[in-house]
């Protein structure tokens, strides 16, 4: 009898993991029709010399070495070069490999959670909560988020394998927790807060706390200190990375923006409504807002610690959602101060606190399958059809922008965005439009000069392109490109001086094109 039980478990365990695969392929396939989008992956592959050229040795070398895009992801480069090999520049085959890394991190994850807890629904909920929420689509759909998926990969089988050696604690089994850590963390940055994700799960559903008792601490530390000291390096390294980057917005602002975020992002979970590919940054939140987030946070932590004991996964799920996202508040200014994205492993933490929390609420076994089951499968399948709509909004730069712009307010970025992708298309009065939009909005934003600059040099309107290039260098002075640009307009005015002078400045900071050019015809010495 027990045989005949653990085999209908396997099979019921199986079925599950086919059910995973198959969904969330058919939600994502249509992404395999989608071309490149004009934000990042030019950076990431079209316009990228090395990863266009696919494996080769001087490629992996660059990898290793370069912070090129703000970033130190070298397996995130050796994948887009795999890619490359593969699928040279057919847009459909980086789509199907982020498709591939997304459903191998949700069946990691449901063999996970049923591994460590034995629950078998509640493992997949988590794994489809993880899956098909309409959040994931950024990370999925966007060529140039590889090292999302890339990375969530490598977190799943991180603790995969952490779950392995606490079975057995040997030195093989550590060393391979260690090698799945640091790939990951060579995928992308974000991955430094695993450690804490191994303590959270060591206290809850491991219980190993309960086995050390009385040493716990210094257990940790051994256990854990290698992981920590490599989370330090990299944390470094992404800051030296970004070492380079203007901070656009003031510390108080990023400060009273981060509590606002964490609760926007907890609502687009519940509630997956307005998401798009660009956020504007609120410089002058209203008081009660900020103070209204911070005051929910902290209701809503002390209630989950209060019941600690008694319901310890609150806790771990709460912690886990908290410590994952904090990198990418906007404290510290890496990436952009808010972004679906980021939500991409932080969200499963409240998976795990719906997952194991709602059915506490429903005593007894018939209550759940008549209530719990129907309803997880109804909010599964709506999910699944807003995060199938959802996809179709990447389909090109024009669909994506502008549903951006439908769903968001005062947003300049997008507009900004928008204008650069219609100058590269050559409909330069659209653009003029965004544009001007875009310093309507936000009248100190250096980039809309710059790219307003752009337009009106093509335009042939000399002065005024000048015009916007100095607005540009007003506002952000250590900006090469309109130092670059505006040396080619005096350049071209017959004003070698000032066109040496602007060449030479763009050389200091690191862009040293124009310099080759203008000595190459004889305009600087």
């Amino acid at each position: 009898m027990l045989k005949k039980m653990n085999t209908n478990l396997e099979i019921k365990k199986l079925i599950l993991y086919v059910v995973l695969t198959v969904v969330t392929f058919a939600v994502f396939w249509q992404l395999n029709k989608y071309d490149f989008i004009s934000f990042d992956d030019g950076v990431y592959i079209k316009n990228n010399i090395y990863v266009r050229s696919g494996i080769t040795l001087k490629g992996l070398l660059w990898a290793f070495s370069t912070t090129y895009a703000e970033f130190w992801h070298p397996l995130t480069w050796f994948s887009l070069m795999l890619d490359c090999q593969l699928y040279g520049f057919n847009a459909g085959g980086y789509h199907l490999t982020n498709i591939i890394l997304h459903v191998l991190s949700t069946l990691l994850l449901f063999w996970l959670f049923n591994h460590m807890t034995g629950y078998v629904w509640r493992s997949a909920f988590i794994a489809a909560f993880f899956a098909l929420h309409p959040l994931r689509v950024e990370s999925v759909a966007w060529i140039a988020e590889r090292k999302d998926v890339l990375s969530a990969f490598f977190w799943m089988l991180t603790l995969c394998l952490y779950v392995y050696y606490t079975e057995k604690p040997v030195i093989k089994r550590y060393l391979l927790v260690l090698f799945s850590f640091a790939c990951g963390l060579m995928s992308k940055s974000m991955v430094v807060t695993l450690p804490f994700m191994m303590i959270l799960l060591d206290y809850w559903p491991l219980k190993r706390f309960e086995l050390k008792k009385d040493n716990f601490i210094l257990w940790q530390i051994k256990e854990k200190i290698l992981f920590f000291i490599i989370s330090a390096a990299f944390s470094i390294i992404t800051v030296y990375a970004q070492e380079g980057k203007s901070v656009i917005h003031p510390l108080v602002s990023r400060i009273a923006n981060a509590p606002v975020s964490f609760v926007t992002y907890l609502e687009k979970i519940f509630w997956p409504h307005d998401l798009a590919m660009l956020y504007p940054f609120t410089e002058h939140l209203p008081l009660w807002q900020i103070l209204g987030a911070t005051l929910l946070i902290i209701i809503i932590s002390l209630a989950v610690i209060a019941q600690v004991k008694r319901l310890p996964y609150l806790f771990v799920g709460w912690l886990w959602y908290a410590i994952a996202i904090l990198p990418v508040l906007g404290i510290i200014t890496i990436g952009d101060p808010m972004a679906d994205r980021y939500i991409y492993l932080p969200s499963i933490g409240i998976g795990i606190m719906a997952a194991w929390g709602i059915p506490h609420f429903f005593p007894g076994e018939n209550l759940r399958k008549m209530i719990l089951f129907p309803a997880a499968v109804a909010f599964l399948a709506v999910l699944t059809f807003i995060t199938w709509k959802q996809c179709g909004y990447w389909k090109n730069n024009t669909i994506l922008l502008s549903h951006t712009l439908q769903v968001t307010r005062n947003n300049y970025l997008a507009h900004n965005v928008i204008a650069t992708s219609l100058i590269n298309e050559g409909n330069l009065s659209a653009a003029m439009y965004h544009c001007d939009e875009s310093i309507r909005l936000k009248p100190d934003y250096a980039r809309a000069y710059y790219a307003r600059g752009n337009i009106y040099y093509k335009l042939g309107q000399y002065q005024l392109s000048i015009k916007d290039y100095s607005e540009a260098i007003r506002l952000k002075p250590d900006d090469s490109t309109s130092y670059s640009n505006r040396a080619l307009v005096y350049l071209k005015q017959g004003n070698n001086k000032l066109g040496c002078d602007d060449a030479q400045k763009a050389c200091d900071l690191g862009k040293c094109k124009i310099l080759k050019f203008a000595k190459s015809k004889g305009y600087c010495n």
